[in-house]
């Protein structure tokens, strides 16, 4: 179109640098924006024309996104670490601003899904679940750290329970340590309770939603994680294949080959030398494959037909901890089927479904 513009944005707290493309990809404008709405929408409606507009995912990335996406002709946030800014030159604002406009014009950008506005309470409360609950696990390793670091055992739950607690702090004879753990325990009880509140909402706001209620089907996934995963993958039609829902969780594997073709007799072949794993992609969403994982080991050690596939792991000489890798693609691979297809669990899915 002879009247579409690349916008390229640079955002930061106060400013924003943008930088602007015509139809031919030359550059028109730049121009440094307070990070503003009113700023940001008038900026926009003095360009004119068709507006195509990127920038990195971050912290203002959603709240952006809403702002633009009725204003503008397409908006598409994108990967930073697939951006390949910087990779070969100094960096500063401006020059990142005409990078994203140059990789939108030429469509190199990897874009982040952003959508399905209806989960937004959902989706927050689903971060500060998982907050509380990454801050609530970094106390009650401090707790245990204290003990240890003491020479005194302390496996299991015992450590952590109210009814307990003054037989554990009587172990700690020193008065320091003894305070010490004190104001650990503290931050413990109110971490505890803000997490069972957290908790409760979540639960509650997900059973507004009918996707909870078939992914729970499954055997693996609880009421907790059947929301979580609606909230952070918000729709399954993300993913075209299994297999790219296994690369976005961590859970695809990493192949190397080298030298794939040689001339035999004159004549090209492909060389029929395997490739070696890698282990698996390291570029994931941390809190699903916890989830997956989680499902997983606690699938492996409870009877039921995803049992039965980590048993059979093991029979074939398999490790433990690649069994549950295997099994948590199982379950990523069904969970995406019952999701997309709208169907019902059923065991014969293990066998269609292989990892």
């Amino acid at each position: 179109m002879n009247d579409a513009k690349y916008i390229g944005l640079d955002v930061h707290q106060a400013t924003i640098s943008a930088a602007v493309l015509d139809s031919t990809g030359t550059l028109v404008m730049e121009a440094i924006l307070e990070t503003k709405t009113e700023t940001i929408l008038q900026f926009l409606h003095g360009l004119g024309g068709s507006l195509h507009v990127t920038f990195e995912e971050g912290t203002w990335a959603a709240w952006l996104h809403d702002l633009l996406k009725p204003h503008v002709t397409r908006v598409l946030v994108c990967d930073t670490r697939k951006t390949g800014l910087g990779k070969n030159q100094n960096r500063n604002d401006r020059e990142d601003a005409r990078g994203l406009a140059r990789r939108l014009y030429r469509n190199e950008l990897e874009p982040v899904y952003h959508g399905e506005h209806g989960l937004r309470t959902l989706r927050e409360l689903a971060r500060t679940h998982l907050a509380i609950t990454r801050d609530l696990t970094r106390v009650m390793t401090r707790i245990k750290a204290i003990y240890r670091s003491w020479g005194i055992p302390c496996t299991g739950q015992q450590v952590y329970a109210l009814r307990h607690r003054a037989e554990w702090l009587g172990k700690l004879a020193e008065e320091g340590v003894h305070r010490r753990a004190e104001f650990y325990y503290q931050q413990f009880d109110a971490l505890a309770g803000l997490r069972q509140q957290a908790r409760h909402e979540l639960l509650a706001e997900s059973r507004k939603h009918s996707a909870v209620k078939l992914l729970r089907q499954s055997p693996a996934i609880g009421p907790i994680r059947a929301a979580l995963l609606v909230a952070i993958l918000q729709t399954p039609h993300r993913f075209r294949t299994k297999r790219q829902l296994w690369a976005y969780i961590g859970l695809a594997l990493r192949t190397y080959t080298s030298g794939e073709y040689r001339f035999v007799g004159g004549q090209l072949k492909r060389s029929k030398k395997t490739l070696a794993i890698r282990g698996l992609n390291r570029n994931y969403n941390h809190d699903l494959k916890n989830i997956f994982k989680g499902a997983a080991t606690w699938a492996a050690s409870n009877r039921g037909p995803f049992q039965s596939v980590y048993e059979a792991c093991l029979a074939r000489g398999m490790k433990p901890h690649l069994a549950r890798v295997t099994l948590a693609r199982k379950i990523a691979a069904i969970t995406l089927l019952i999701w997309k297809k709208g169907v019902c669990f059923d065991a014969e899915h293990l066998k269609a479904q292989a990892a």
